[in-house]
């Protein structure tokens, strides 16, 4: 409980841990190269169905950082879409380019999106992320119903879409984050 709660957008989120506003956060990868981080993250083995290239639009996603640099980095062409608005367009029957699966085509690296970051209260955050690696947490109905319902799609969706979201950055992700913040 010593923890609050903030949701934002990445470029939001990247700009309060930059500013102090929090002491840790799960911000975008491209800004997390000078951070002291954990081995936490957001991450994806193959498509993640909420980062899509729209090539028949033009225009970078205002919300994020990291996937706007990765279209570049893949050389895809077109308006980057991200989040719930991205998820809900491909459930919603939208195509796009999904820029994860590109990057796995590309690499057969996984991808990570985004890295627990931390300026303060270390060991604390390091001994959560731990906690966090080493726990099969299941999400109450409750809480899925009421998530689901604020992105307007079913539980079951929902829980499909979380099937794809890894946090461990394991060896194979490390590299593929490694290989993405040189790009």
């Amino acid at each position: 409980m010593a923890f609050r709660y903030n949701r934002a957008v990445p470029s939001s989120i990247n700009k309060a841990l930059k500013t102090r506003k929090v002491n840790g956060a799960f911000i975008s990868s491209i800004e997390s190269k000078k951070c002291k981080c954990t081995d936490l993250g957001i991450i994806a083995k193959g498509s993640v169905y909420s980062v899509f290239a729209l090539p028949e639009q033009t225009g970078d996603d205002p919300a994020s950082a990291t996937s706007n640099h990765l279209a570049k980095v893949l050389d895809i062409k077109g308006r980057v879409l991200i989040g719930d608005r991205a998820l809900k367009y491909y459930l919603d029957g939208g195509e796009g380019v999904d820029l994860a699966q590109e990057w796995y085509n590309k690499t057969q690296l996984p991808f990570v999106f985004a890295r627990l970051c931390y300026n303060k209260h270390d060991r604390y955050i390091k001994k959560l992320a731990k906690s966090f690696k080493h726990s099969h947490t299941k999400i109450p109905q409750y809480i899925l119903k009421k998530e689901a319902k604020k992105r307007g799609i079913t539980p079951k969706q929902l829980q499909w879409y979380l099937e794809h979201i890894h946090y461990d950055i394991d060896y194979k992700a490390h590299m593929g984050l490694k290989k993405f913040l040189r790009a």
